[in-house]
């Protein structure tokens, strides 16, 4: 009898420019890298960025963490390398906090590459993994809307913007900011510019799934 189609969550996703992968505890000082290169940039936005910079301990530890929940299929936190995965430029995720059937995307992408249409390259091949590999029904994006280049993003990829949310946010500083919601149905991904979007998707074994 011959072994069954190879399943997801995928682990490994290679775009034209990069590469999306499960994160390792090996990849910490890259990471540490990326992110102290960018943390004026990415402070505004990211909340997390207010912790930064993080002892290598630590951030080891939170990547065991990433590859614990991966495994366990609880959340796809990854990694956003270059192509030679010299280079850690940024991060990404299918998170499945929005309820079932659907995946939230959200992404960052260091200072120096912004501009450069790679959020939308890696937004487009998570949005087919979501919906060919996962199978959902769903998939959203979140953003502020002040983050101009942020929010153009999903419009490029075919969502729709649903709503903004005001003051749904709440910063460590205590004040409060607006979220804008967009959305993609599996309905309406197939004539999608993210549906074109080439990519090669591999799962934890190293076998295709897209």
């Amino acid at each position: 009898m011959s072994d069954a189609s190879p399943a997801g969550p995928a682990y490994r996703i290679v775009t034209a420019r990069t590469v999306l992968r499960c994160w390792s505890p090996a990849d910490a000082p890259l990471l540490a890298a990326a992110i102290e290169d960018s943390l004026e940039h990415l402070r505004p936005w990211m909340p997390w960025a207010h912790d930064e910079p993080q002892p290598l301990e630590q951030r080891i530890a939170l990547l065991r963490r990433f590859r614990g929940q991966f495994d366990l299929g609880q959340d796809q936190v990854y990694g956003v390398f270059d192509r030679d995965e010299t280079r850690v430029i940024g991060g990404t995720g299918l998170h499945p906090r929005v309820g079932p059937d659907t995946r939230e995307i959200g992404y960052w992408i260091a200072q120096d590459c912004e501009g450069k249409g790679l959020v939308t390259e890696l937004v487009a091949a998570l949005t087919r993994v979501a919906f060919e590999i996962d199978r959902v029904a769903r998939v959203e994006i979140h953003c502020d809307p002040e983050n101009v280049r942020s929010a153009a993003v999903p419009r490029r990829a075919g969502y729709t913007h649903e709503g903004t949310l005001r003051q749904r946010i709440q910063t460590l500083g205590g004040t409060r900011r607006d979220s804008m919601i967009w959305s993609l149905l599996a309905d309406e991904y197939p004539t999608s510019p993210a549906a074109a979007a080439p990519l090669e998707a591999f799962d934890a074994a190293g076998r295709r799934l897209l």
